[in-house]
């Protein structure tokens, strides 16, 4: 088994797990129906978008897609996704 080093927060949750000190508490049914219908509606592709881009800039993508073993479409609204939310970052 590897060994990892903790930082001292992390060892202290993981001291307070092995001693018992945490209980599980159980989220009532209402409250998992809201997050399971907040997860399908984050994934449902509803809309269609169309663009126009370069014979060479779609020939790369479908090169880096392939690379990362999805179909181009899948990439392309990943990429779309990360910068509408805020998480793609610029080089």
């Amino acid at each position: 088994m590897k060994k990892y080093k903790l930082e001292k927060e992390e060892k202290e949750i993981l001291d307070a797990i092995e001693n018992d000190q945490w209980e599980l508490v159980r989220p009532e049914k209402a409250e998992l129906d809201h997050y399971a219908k907040i997860a399908r509606n984050t994934f449902r592709k509803d809309q269609r978008m169309n663009i126009r881009i370069s014979k060479a800039d779609l020939n790369r993508i479908k090169v880096k897609a392939a690379e990362e073993g999805i179909p181009y479409q899948t990439l392309v609204a990943s990429i779309i996704h990360k910068y509408a939310s805020g998480s793609l970052l610029a080089a």
